[in-house]
């Protein structure tokens, strides 16, 4: 009996000795984490899946089978960065792992990071002639650089290869698409359809049939899946899309509504009525949906991006950060994250901490193009343009897709006066969104501002041919008929434009402008007040009241609309500086100067409100504080032409550096050659430095330029010009100007002078 225990003891013993043995062989544990994310992958838990990946390749970091699969599993998340970072780590490993090399191609190609995919394709076409997919990643490439025809050959050498797979025929009907050979992609598309093809071929055929305008065949593609698949997060979000497409836009939100209801554990599901809030730019509606979702889905990692993004849009910037930053206590590398950072600090008027957050994730990873895109903003707010424009274009060769960027070159464009340019991107935007009314809007204006109306008017109306109920291409027309002074057509244009978008401040400012130019600011007043009436919350609609009833010098009411817009919108810089202006005109300058005091405080690198400040503050006689003032608003847009000249100015006044002075005089003069007080004032300079025929020539330029911009004669310029004259030792013209200056002003703040320097050239 006691040999029998012992024997079965020591089996016992044994055999939990062999368990031990076999937990602690790395080998057998890193097999037991990859075949257990194996099961949790194929029953779709991949959260799960990744724990067991990971846990895989932290017992063996060199395991390149369980770093692919994590790739994948990133992938079925849409996790781009994580599967580009497995991806990567895979061929480090395993550099003949073609599918890693195919599914890293692809992924560089959906980013737009067209150079870096062509290294794997350029391999993929050498070593991997026989596989289908290898050819289909060469084709999208292709088809990215739209280069059809080689992408059709390619994809037509995948099919003769496996003949049976639907996804091949799939692909094919979407180059010829984009290739305009509708007949050929419709046969295909059927054909994928036929063959059940992964990738829901029914909704990209319904895409297609909505692209041709036929929505009832797209309608019925898509209900087929719904009826089939109820549980399609894709089918739904298509017919949302159909809808919206078909200006159906009350049936696609309570669709979507009811979809966020029968799927309330898809995220794709879930996500999609914020989403189509944003897309219809209902920006308060995505905020609402998006605040409800972070609550209810505290862990979603993409509903808390993508309420981030919405919060910077907001301009609420300390929500945005306590989110992002939470995230990034986990993720800390997180790309998206740190380029929130950026945009954060940007809104905070913090754009040299954003410029150096930007840069750092740009040195980790150079081809991220949204850090680009919004490093070239970063730079854009501290005026260096040449940065900015540099950024954005490196964004655009990363990404030629990125229409954001476009539209930002198109800007910096506008910003140096080069409307060429404005055509070259606008173009390009018409070209990646031909069915979107931008392009064409953009490209009309750049035809307008070089006089080209005919042209301008096809571009205006192709936009409301693409896009009838979005308002862009009304505004156009209605901006185009105001430059032809055809002001009733105007006013009708820009009804149109404001009955598509209640909220378009472009629609109701050009509306107001033909009400001013017709001398009827009643009408200007109403308009602005209808509009609010609709838009009651649109900070910029009481802005432009503001403005009107400024004008009218009503500034009273004009200052009661000022504060509401300034209320509604603590960002809207424009009010605050008209509210300003409303104060003074009530001889308010210490609450006009709070006033703009407040607004910097919000919007602390606004040249805009530094300026007026300076001006204020030298109505007040604080010429110090004044000087103060404009070198802020230097400090914020160093090539501010007004802030240069009022700084020079007032440095000649008080005895200040005058080499300084001279500097920024020459600056404004480069940046406003026909203003007639930069001229004046860089005359000065050179009166103070002695300078005195080239004073002479600057004051003669100030009266000329007076005259023709039909200004009022300006005693100080000729006070000025008198005074040179004396010091040239011409006594005759001294004289004629000094004289001209009595004539003009007899009550000259400087007359005493005048009088003492005529008395000193006739003795």
């Amino acid at each position: 009996m006691r040999r029998s225990s012992v024997f079965r003891l020591a089996l016992v013993v044994g055999f939990w000795a062999f368990l031990a043995a076999c937990s602690r062989d790395p080998a057998v544990r890193k097999q037991k984490y990859f075949e257990s994310g194996e099961r949790y992958f194929a029953k779709g838990k991949y959260r799960e899946a990744i724990i067991q990946f990971r846990n895989a390749t932290e017992v063996d970091s060199s395991f390149s089978a369980a770093h692919y699969r994590l790739a994948e599993t990133y992938l079925k998340l849409q996790d781009g960065q994580q599967a580009y970072t497995e991806l990567g780590r895979t061929l480090e490993l395993d550099p003949e792992n073609s599918k890693a090399r195919i599914d890293l191609a692809n992924l560089l190609i959906l980013n737009g990071q067209l150079n870096r995919a062509r290294e794997h394709t350029d391999w993929l076409r050498e070593k991997q002639a026989g596989d289908p997919d290898a050819h289909i990643a060469i084709a999208h490439l292709l088809e990215a650089e739209q280069k059809f025809e080689p992408a059709i050959a390619e994809v037509q050498k995948a099919i003769r290869l496996a003949p049976d797979r639907g996804d091949l025929y799939l692909a094919l009907a979407v180059v010829q698409s984009k290739a305009n050979l509708p007949d050929a992609a419709e046969a295909n598309f059927k054909k994928a359809v036929e063959l059940r093809a992964k990738g829901n071929p029914r909704i990209v055929l319904a895409a297609f049939y909505e692209s041709r305008g036929r929505y009832s065949e797209a309608e019925h593609e898509v209900q087929r899946i719904i009826a089939a698949e109820p549980k399609n997060s894709d089918a739904r979000a298509s017919l949302a899309k159909l809808y919206l497409a078909e200006g159906k836009r009350g049936e696609a939100e309570e669709f979507l509504k009811q979809a966020k209801r029968e799927l309330p554990d898809d995220p794709a599901a879930y996500r999609m009525l914020g989403d189509f809030y944003f897309a219809v730019n209902n920006i308060d509606g995505a905020m609402a949906e998006y605040a409800s979702l972070y609550h209810d889905h505290p862990h979603d990692l993409q509903v808390k991006k993508n309420y981030v993004q919405l919060l910077i849009m907001k301009n609420q910037f300390e929500e945005a950060n306590k989110i992002n930053e939470d995230i990034l206590k986990g993720k800390s590398q997180d790309e998206d994250c740190l380029t929130y950072r950026g945009e954060i600090q940007m809104g905070e008027g913090k754009s040299m901490e954003a410029i150096q957050t930007l840069e750092s994730v740009i040195g980790s990873n150079p081809d991220n193009a949204v850090a680009h895109y919004q490093l070239g903003l970063a730079f854009s707010q501290l005026s260096q343009w040449d940065r900015a424009w540099q950024e954005t274009e490196e964004a655009v060769r990363i990404r030629p897709y990125m229409v954001d960027a476009q539209r930002a070159l198109a800007n910096l464009a506008f910003q140096k006066g080069d409307f060429p340019g404005v055509q070259t991107a606008a173009t390009k935007i018409i070209a990646l969104q031909p069915a979107s009314p931008d392009g064409y809007v953009l490209r009309a204006l750049s035809w307008m501002a070089r006089k080209q109306l005919p042209s301008a008017e096809a571009d205006a109306r192709k936009a409301i041919e693409v896009a009838p109920q979005a308002a862009g291409g009304y505004l156009a027309m209605g901006n185009l008929r105001s430059q032809e002074q055809k002001l009733s057509e105007a006013e009708s244009w820009y009804r149109q434009s404001l009955g598509r978008d209640p909220n378009s401040a472009d629609a109701l400012q050009g509306l107001i402008d033909v009400y001013t130019r017709e001398k009827h600011p009643e009408k200007a007043i109403a308009a602005a007040r209808a509009q609010i009436s609709l838009s009651p919350s649109n900070s910029a609609f009481y802005g432009l009241l503001g403005g009107v009833l400024l004008e009218t010098k009503d500034y009273a009411k004009a200052q009661s609309a000022l504060e509401k817009a300034v209320e509604l919108n603590k960002s809207n810089t424009d009010a605050y500086a008209k509210l300003s202006r409303a104060e003074a005109g009530q001889s308010r300058l210490d609450q006009a100067v709070a006033t703009c005091k407040e607004g910097l405080r919000e919007n602390p690198r606004s040249a805009t409100l530094y300026l007026l400040l300076g001006d204020l503050e030298e109505q007040k006689n604080d010429r110090e504080a004044a000087k103060s003032a404009y070198q802020s608003a230097l400090d914020a847009k160093h090539d501010d032409a007004m802030a240069a000249n009022n700084l020079a100015y007032l440095l000649l006044e008080t005895n200040g550096n005058l080499d300084l002075a001279l500097q920024l005089a020459q600056t404004a003069r480069r940046a406003l050659p026909r203003s007639a007080n930069v001229a004046d004032t860089l005359g000065w300079a050179f009166y103070q430095k002695g300078a005195y025929q080239s004073a002479i020539a600057m004051f003669q330029e100030a009266i000329r330029l007076t005259a023709q911009n039909n200004e009022p004669d300006n005693a100080t310029f000729h006070y000025h010009l008198g005074l040179a004259y004396a010091k040239a030792e011409k006594p005759v013209q001294a004289r004629q100007h000094l004289e001209r200056v009595l004539k003009l002003d007899p009550k000259y703040t400087d007359a005493d002078s005048v009088r003492k320097q005529l008395a000193e050239l006739k003795s």
